[in-house]
């Protein structure tokens, strides 16, 4: 599984679009088993969801993103973790260990969204 992470200075990034870098790791069985980092390629509505759909994501940890990009995260069949914060490679540790705990988007334009998988935690 690949997973994705908006990142600024090695923390996970408070507003997805406003990252200047995506960690993406490649997992399996659990262990990341290579880590790729990705300049964004730009904030535009739905740009984003395709671009990292077509890196083979299926899954992202965000402090905060709006309820359309959450919409068009899970129409490419990615999982939404929002509400994410701290160092990158500890959020990335915790969902692969099941405790990564979502909450309410860091954006303050959203309604409070945990994560789309229902269920206040953001483990898989």
């Amino acid at each position: 599984m690949k997973i994705a992470i908006p990142v600024e200075g090695g923390r996970v990034c408070a507003h997805f679009g406003h990252a200047p870098h995506f960690l993406v790791a490649v997992t399996e069985e659990g262990h990341v088993v290579k880590k790729e980092m990705h300049e964004n390629p730009g904030h535009e509505p739905g740009k984003l969801p395709a671009w990292l759909a077509g890196l083979g994501v299926k899954a992202i940890l965000a402090g905060g993103m709006g309820e359309r990009a959450i919409s068009l995260f899970r129409a490419q069949g990615i999982q939404v973790c929002v509400g994410v914060s701290g160092a990158a490679e500890e959020a990335l540790a915790a969902f692969l260990e099941g405790s990564l705990e979502g909450g309410a988007s860091f954006c303050t334009h959203v309604p409070g969204t945990g994560c789309s998988h229902g269920g206040g935690g953001c483990g898989h």
